[in-house]
């Protein structure tokens, strides 16, 4: 895992995407415009959770180091350094893959 600078606020998590897939099974490789978006990533930092209308918190679900799968255009795309990740609401979280 890479150091990140960001600490996500509320109940917004930060994602490590799955990188795309370079080639098909039968060994084409995919043009960047042919990739498949991820779906997969590994949950980087996490906000601290939500805190409901009547003031109570709600801890986060997740992790860092989890490994999940979120809603296909979830998310805000952000560019640190070199690598790409991103931000979005914990309920844009599909499962954690075990």
């Amino acid at each position: 895992m890479t150091e990140v600078k960001i600490k996500p606020l509320a109940d917004r998590v930060l994602i490590e995407p799955k990188k795309a897939e370079e080639k098909t099974k039968g060994g084409i490789v995919l043009p960047d415009t042919a990739k498949e978006k991820p779906i997969e990533g590994t949950v980087i930092a996490t906000g601290p959770g939500r805190i409901t209308e009547d003031g109570k918190h709600i801890e986060m679900n997740v992790k860092p180091g989890d490994k999940v799968l979120y809603a296909k255009y979830a998310g805000t795309e952000v560019k640190i350094g070199d690598s790409e990740y991103l931000i979005m609401r914990e309920s844009d979280i599909l499962g954690i893959v075990e």
